[in-house]
């Protein structure tokens, strides 16, 4: 196995892939921004979110969620289906919402680009603590096209300022395993076995 990620002097060096870990790219090309991602107060904040380069014909909802793994759709999410427009919790970005949704939502800006702002707290809902669970930031297909993935993109946030470990850690796991030694964080990726080898 081969270290993706070490430590120098006590201190986590985050791999090149994560050295921005406010933002994230979708599985189309299209990218988000979160304006804070570590040490959030648990008690809640106000966060900038924004995006470019998605699908103009496909609303979407900017919300906290709770990170299921790879391949698992987010949630639950903070503010759920806010079809009210007034939680803040979370944002409906659609440029043809459907009647009921007409002034509810942000359009899209030239280029699907889009610029909000969202409340964001430790507590999700009474079964989900954000601070003790993998929670992120994410954009995902409004309720008029649920199962739809194509509009998904996460970007990891960690509530509290207890120093624990950053979120672009849990957001490179996913290629390997965490190691922690002496405060250093280890990212581990296992090689694939050659050709022919035996399992």
């Amino acid at each position: 196995m081969t270290a993706a990620a070490c430590a120098a002097g006590g201190g986590a060096l985050a791999p090149a892939a994560y050295a921005d870990p406010g933002k994230a790219t979708g599985p189309a090309g299209q990218t988000m921004t979160v304006s804070k991602v570590d040490g959030l107060p648990e008690k809640g904040a106000t966060v900038r979110v924004t995006g470019s380069g998605f699908d103009t014909s496909k609303g979407i909802y900017i919300g906290l969620c709770k990170a299921n793994g790879a391949g698992k759709p987010p949630g639950p999410c903070g503010g759920g289906a806010d079809t009210s427009g007034k939680a803040g919790a979370s944002q409906w970005i659609s440029s043809n919402p459907p009647p009921y949704g007409k002034g509810l939502t942000v359009p899209y800006g030239p280029g699907g680009t889009f610029d909000v702002t969202i409340r964001v707290g430790a507590a999700l809902d009474k079964s989900v603590d954000c601070a003790e669970v993998r929670c992120a930031v994410a954009a995902r297909t409004d309720h008029t096209r649920r199962g739809d993935r194509s509009q998904d993109v996460l970007v990891p946030v960690k509530f509290g300022e207890d120093g624990g470990v950053p979120v672009w850690v849990w957001a490179a796991a996913g290629a390997g395993a965490l190691v922690v030694v002496g405060g250093a964080v280890l990212v581990l990726r296992r090689r694939r076995p050659p050709a022919g080898a035996a399992a």
